[in-house]
């Protein structure tokens, strides 16, 4: 995909994320997500936060973490929710689809992947199917492999990744098969879309702890 085509893949799933978080129930904002310690409302926040990404305010953040970069980004995003209104999060969610920037070293491919996965982070316990475009999905997958984001390559060393409803494919080993969603979900960590994959590695990969 093109830059351009990117950012127009970003702001059609911050429209439908919009379509779908307006359909969540108040009670159902502080629902436990797929993201370990966040609910869906601290998800939104997140996604928020990084349309409109500040430095200082970054490096502030990540001071008082200590230097984690990751709980930096954790709590900022739950200071933030926990501050803010479920209606002033939704608003700043709708505000935000046309939006093209990046907090700094990172692409609109990043922020595309950031949406797709934390999407499925939001729906899936809510028991809401979230279909990914396939095109979206395989830019995203191409993204955290090819930075190795989530130490994902290392990770999933010794597997054959094959993608069965696009052309990509990575790796040597035992095939782990399945659609390009269901792999982007595989090298973020998550388990959700584990029961739409296949192959001779599937019973290696399900055992394998360090992936999970």
């Amino acid at each position: 995909m093109t830059n351009d085509e990117l950012w127009r893949a970003v702001a059609a799933e911050r429209a439908s994320l919009v379509d779908l978080v307006e359909m969540v129930a108040e009670a159902d904002w502080n629902h436990n997500s797929l993201c370990e310690d966040w609910r869906v409302r601290d998800v939104v926040a997140h996604i928020v936060l990084s349309t409109n990404p500040s430095m200082a305010l970054f490096l502030g953040n990540v001071i008082r973490a200590l230097g984690n970069v990751d709980r930096a980004i954790r709590d900022t995003a739950i200071r933030y929710a926990d501050r803010t209104t479920t209606s002033q999060l939704l608003a700043e969610l709708r505000d935000s689809i046309g939006v093209r920037s990046t907090p700094i070293g990172t692409t609109a491919a990043d922020r595309l992947m950031d949406l797709l996965v934390h999407g499925q982070d939001i729906a899936v316990p809510l028991g809401i199917a979230r279909e990914m475009p396939v095109d979206a999905a395989r830019s995203a997958l191409e993204r955290v492999w090819t930075t190795g984001t989530f130490r994902s390559r290392t990770k999933l060393a010794g597997y054959h990744l094959v993608a069965t409803d696009a052309t990509w494919d990575v790796g040597a080993g035992p095939a782990v098969e399945g659609p390009v969603a269901s792999l982007l979900l595989l090298v973020t960590g998550r388990r959700a879309g584990r029961d739409r994959l296949t192959g001779a590695g599937i019973e290696r990969l399900i055992l394998d702890e360090d992936i999970w």
